[in-house]
């Protein structure tokens, strides 16, 4: 495998899908209000995208080098595990990303507000170094917020409510009423995925000593909780379309509701945690279809 290809799986271009959801869904919404703009869509899209790289390279850096990444997980090998690349490597490429990520939130920034609305500016751009700080310590350091079980707090604020109402405001400038309820229910269906990848790494986790929520509660807790959390989405879905419905095209998202169901089934019969890795993806992708449905469905 050539360094180009080993850098590209490295990035992990499978979680990337899930990471734009949040922006897709706030765009359409910008759309119907007559907000929208291709420039700041596509920079927005360009800016998360970075982020979740980022993320993805830190989580492999910090995971690395603590020994997390071993011969006991279940999921894909990562670079630094497999020795492909090097700790000093990798940490390198988490300080250009960085810089390439700080400037396309920048350029988004003042894209969107330039000067006129300078409080937004310095808010988005606070947000923007907090976003950089969060990717990173998720798992780099020692006291590393994902080693502590707040790993789905992070998920479901960054991958749900600044996602979905930060790209909104970038569009409008102002908030609405309209996209609070998509906004948890992405941040709800992202943190389902991050609790499917941690039952699946539950034995490595808890030998390697990394405390995430599931290593907290135990596995059949971890599926209650799963369960909860997808079931809380649904609902919070079908009440949208309920009260913001104005034809039946708005209400097309519930067929995304039908993998969800099947998951949910296939959780709670699951007694061998290496049968969870290929549900990751079903998620994550119903996620992205849950967005994109439901966002097109509100422009129709």
């Amino acid at each position: 495998m050539s360094k180009v290809s080993i850098w590209i799986s490295t990035m992990r271009l499978r979680t990337l899908p899930l990471s734009i959801s949040g922006i897709i869904l706030a765009s359409c919404f910008a759309a119907y209000n007559g907000y929208f703009d291709w420039l700041i869509c596509v920079l927005a899209i360009l800016t998360t995208l970075s982020f979740q790289i980022l993320s993805n390279l830190a989580n492999d850096y910090g995971d690395g080098v603590k020994g997390t990444d071993n011969n006991d997980r279940i999921g894909p090998d990562r670079a630094i595990q497999t020795g492909k690349i090097s700790p000093e490597e990798m940490f390198n490429a988490i300080k250009i990303n960085v810089l390439i990520s700080i400037g396309l939130a920048i350029f988004l920034i003042f894209t969107a507000f330039g000067v006129k609305y300078f409080f937004l500016t310095l808010i988005f751009f606070l947000l923007g170094v907090t976003s950089v700080i969060a990717a990173i310590r998720y798992t780099v350091g020692k006291d590393a917020y994902g080693y502590k079980g707040l790993g789905d707090i992070y998920v479901f604020v960054f991958f749900g409510l600044v996602s979905v109402i930060g790209c909104y405001i970038l569009y409008a400038k102002t908030i609405d009423h309209v996209v609070f309820l998509p906004a948890i229910t992405m941040g709800l269906l992202s943190a389902a995925v991050l609790n499917l990848n941690n039952m699946r790494d539950i034995e490595s986790d808890k030998k390697s000593n990394k405390i995430t929520l599931v290593v907290k509660m135990g596995i059949e807790n971890a599926k209650k909780y799963h369960i909860i959390i997808i079931g809380l989405a649904i609902m919070l879905s079908a009440l949208f379309g309920i009260l913001y419905f104005t034809s039946f095209y708005n209400l097309i998202f519930v067929v995304a509701y039908i993998p969800l169901i099947i998951h949910i089934k296939k959780v709670l019969k699951n007694r061998d945690s290496k049968l969870l890795d290929p549900e990751l993806k079903k998620v994550a992708l119903t996620t992205v279809a849950l967005a994109v449905l439901m966002g097109v469905g509100h422009l129709l």
